[in-house]
């Protein structure tokens, strides 16, 4: 099959990984040979707004493809640096790792609101630049429901509602869920 791009570079936090991001890589993976998953907030330490790890969001989005699917679908991981030069420097050169310098390289995404501006910062990149899917699902309101004890069941792929309820059983999801909701009762 020909593809437009040898590699799409689609940038997310995916706490969780729904529906809408499953969309996107699957639209990614039709235009493109392979996705690499750009995994925002990668450092190893966890809090309400970033529950799961990078390994961990690696294996909740990998177990929603075929593995024919995963073969074409790499990561790379990138921590929060708070400046936007530094950013977009360490995301380029932790794709320019995957990427030889003859592919042609792309970036996926949509803008839903102010923080994806960071679609403009890599012009080399060729934007495909998709509608807001599945209703514009967004992670924030499925974490905090999440940390209510529910899972909505609707919103995310089967791989992902596996992990959510197996990550459920933990002490590290008490934990969260204990911080979330002492936060959420003293902002009344």
């Amino acid at each position: 099959m020909k593809y437009t791009f040898d590699y799409l570079v689609y940038i997310g936090r995916f706490q969780p990984f729904h529906l809408a991001h499953m969309q996107t890589i699957k639209i990614a993976l039709q235009q493109s040979a392979n996705v690499i998953l750009a995994l925002g907030s990668a450092q190893d330490e966890r809090n309400t707004k970033n529950p799961f790890l990078a390994s961990e969001r690696e294996q909740m989005i990998l177990s929603n493809f075929s593995k024919d699917d995963q073969k074409r679908i790499h990561f790379v991981h990138v921590i929060d640096v708070y400046n936007d030069v530094k950013w977009v420097g360490l995301v380029k050169s932790l794709v320019a790792a995957v990427v030889k310098p003859t592919d042609k390289a792309g970036l996926i995404g949509h803008f839903k609101d102010d923080s994806s501006y960071y679609l403009q910062l890599f012009p080399e990149w060729q934007l495909v630049e998709l509608d807001s899917l599945k209703d514009a699902i967004s992670a924030t309101p499925l974490r905090e429901a999440y940390y209510r004890g529910e899972i909505k069941r609707i919103e995310f792929p089967l791989g992902t509602i596996e992990f959510l309820e197996k990550f459920q059983q933990t002490i590290l999801y008490q934990e969260l869920k204990d911080k979330f909701l002492k936060h959420d009762l003293s902002n009344l």
